[in-house]
């Protein structure tokens, strides 16, 4: 199984070779723990996160 890369600055799953947020390229596959928001308005997790907009995000990156 390939484990899926994320922004190190955003912590938000990336497919492609660009962030959705912040458009940067630094990247890592070493993190820990998974978040997945549906509504970043009404979460209070999203709140305490800073999480802007929906989507899967890490917990903790390395």
């Amino acid at each position: 199984m390939v484990k899926k890369k994320a922004c190190k600055k955003c912590k938000i799953f990336v497919k492609g070779n660009e962030c959705p947020i912040c458009k940067g390229t630094d990247f890592t596959t070493s993190w820990k723990g998974r978040i997945v928001v549906m509504d970043a308005d009404k979460s209070e997790i999203a709140k305490k996160l800073d999480i802007k907009m929906k989507g899967e995000y890490v917990i903790k990156v390395r």
